[in-house]
Formats: C-alpha cells, structure tokens, sequence
C-alpha cells in the first residue's frame, strides 16, 4: 500500500514537546482535530497561512523557527525517509503510473479539478493517485480510463509507452525535489539557493510578508520595549514596503481606558509623530537600540508647550514625557 507522502517536514512536535504541550492542548488551542494535527507534526498535511500562523503563537516560536534546516537532526530522517517512500512507490509502479496519468491529463487539457469529476472521484484521491500516494483499485481503473477517451488497456499502454520514452523523468523528479524544501527559504543545501516555488518557501515568504513583531509588552508603570522579532503578529493592515511597522501591548490601566485591555498598537518607526498624533515615546534612541537592549516606552499624545517643546502627554496620570523617540500610531487593534 502506498504511503502519505512527506510535503510539509517541520519542527512542531519538537517544538510543543519543548513547551511541555500535549497534542491534544495544540489541537484545542489551534481549533484543529487531533488527527489533523498529528499529521500536520508528521509533514503529510498541508498547512495555511493562518493556520501556521496561529500554531506560531500558540507555541511562542519564530515563523523560521517551524521550518527545519540542514543542521536539524530531523532534516536527515526526512530526507531519508522521502527517498524511501520514493523508491518504494516507484517500484510499485504508482509513481509511474500517476506521472503517466497526469502526462495524459496535461495534454487533454484538462484540470485535475475537471480529470477527477470526469472519472467520479473525489479531487482528494485523484491527486492522490497522481503523485503516486495511492493504490487505484479494479472498479476504478475503467472509468478512469474511460474519462480521456481510453480503455483500461490503452490506458496502461500509454503510460508504459511515456515511461519508455523518458516522457516522466521531469514529472517523477519534481517529487524528489521536495527534499530541498526542508530548509528555511533562503537557506542553501548543496549549492542551491531553495528560495523558490517550492511550498515551503512560499508558504514561509507569504506568511512572513504579513507579520510584525511586538516590540513592547506592559512593565510597572510603563512599555519594556525590545527589539526583537521573537513575538510576532498577524498585521491588520498591509505592510509590505513598510518595514517600520511594529507592534505594542498597552499599559491600558496608565492610559485611563483610552485604549482598551487586549489591544495591540501599530506604530511605524519610519513615520515621525506630529503635535496631534498618539505615538509611541521611547525614552532612548530607536536607531541606537540592539536586540538586547530594553527601553522604556509609553503611549502618549504628543504636544507642545508655551515654549514650543514637543512632548507626550499621558492621558492618566496628566504628566509630560520627553523622549528622543516618538513613532506615530497607525493603528489599535482589538486582539
């Protein structure tokens, strides 16, 4: 019997496993089954945007931290085990027999979303059939056959005729090419740079394109503000292009309800804040900041005085504060 093939390989298991987290805690938290996780830690599903985003945050990780490099004790095992399965599938014949059928298929011109209707299967077991996942059984064959003008004779003739021809090679080894997206996109193994189409990359890039790290989380009476992109949330708005924008959770209890609890605010450290404008105030240099520096922050208005002088005004307790970095707020978001 054929096996599920490994299309996603990922450190989540070892990452929960670290947090001291049950696979069925990760389920419950994630809105996901139990199964639908087991196979999602396995690599055998597929998993979305949001998806791997909320995962991210319910385990407290970096979006790079889920993809395995090939520095990863983990990284050998799938590469090993997908050259197995490989070569076990190939010599069943599936993979042949389903590179053949989507050779056939690409030059009906037809989608696999129609190639499945037509032979009465689900889009799930056609794929499935296709990339060599799974048996085709006798009361299938025909009408499979049948659905591109062929008996079930011509039909394996065809494909036998492609495989003699070399006609499949491209299409068997764009499986084999998976192995490359065990890496974090961008990330080489043996010399070939795997920022590309493969799942992973996209995946990583798509996701990664719509987060922005909190920099800052409530400390006493004020922000602890940190550079570091250890947190990070799905941004409200777009934000590519905007490399500036971060993120904070206010002190809501310093700021008298004018911002409610379990609220995030988006700042952008490119945009200056102007008399008027709420901002983040950083009582140090932004720029001069480093990942292992803490700073303290507050959320304020900013104004002037009779002199001229900017600062922020907090809006409880009424206090000023003078700060050499104020970003200005672009957006407050209930979490």
């Amino acid at each position: 019997m054929a096996q599920e093939e490994i299309i996603f390989p990922n450190n989540i298991r070892n990452i929960r496993l670290a947090n001291g987290m049950k696979m069925t805690e990760l389920a419950r938290q994630a809105n996901l089954s139990l199964s639908a996780v087991s196979k999602i830690e396995k690599g055998v599903r597929r998993l979305n945007q949001k998806q791997l985003l909320n995962i991210c945050n319910i385990l407290g990780c970096k979006l790079s931290d889920i993809f395995i490099k090939e520095s990863d004790d983990v990284a050998g095992q799938w590469q090993s085990e997908i050259k197995r399965r490989l070569t076990d599938n190939e010599n069943s014949g599936l993979k042949i027999f389903g590179s053949g059928l989507r050779k056939i298929r690409q030059q009906s011109g037809k989608t696999i979303a129609q190639a499945a209707a037509d032979a009465g299967m689900t889009l799930s077991v056609y794929h499935k059939i296709e990339v060599g996942q799974r048996e085709i059984y006798e009361n299938e064959i025909e009408p499979l056959a049948q659905s591109f003008g062929y008996t079930t004779e011509t039909l394996l003739d065809k494909v036998a005729e492609l495989y003699k021809a070399g006609e499949l090679n491209k299409q068997i080894n764009k499986v084999k090419e998976r192995v490359k997206s065990v890496l974090v996109p961008g990330n080489p193994l043996s010399g070939i740079d795997v920022h590309s189409s493969l799942y992973g990359a996209k995946l990583y890039d798509s996701a990664r394109k719509k987060l922005v790290p909190v920099f800052g989380v409530p400390s006493g009476k004020s922000i602890a503000f940190k550079k570091s992109d250890k947190t990070m949330i799905v941004a409200p708005m777009p934000v590519e292009g905007h490399k500036g924008v971060y993120a904070v959770v206010p002190n809501s209890k310093r700021l008298g309800g004018f911002i409610p609890e379990k609220a995030y605010v988006f700042a952008d450290s490119e945009t200056p804040a102007e008399v008027g404008d709420l901002a983040v105030c950083i009582d140090t240099d932004f720029d001069t900041l480093d990942s292992a520096d803490v700073a303290n922050a507050q959320i304020a208005i900013v104004r002037t005085d009779a002199r001229g002088k900017v600062y922020g005004q907090v809006a409880t307790p009424d206090e000023k504060i003078v700060a050499p970095t104020m970003h200005k707020v672009v957006m407050i978001v209930m979490e």
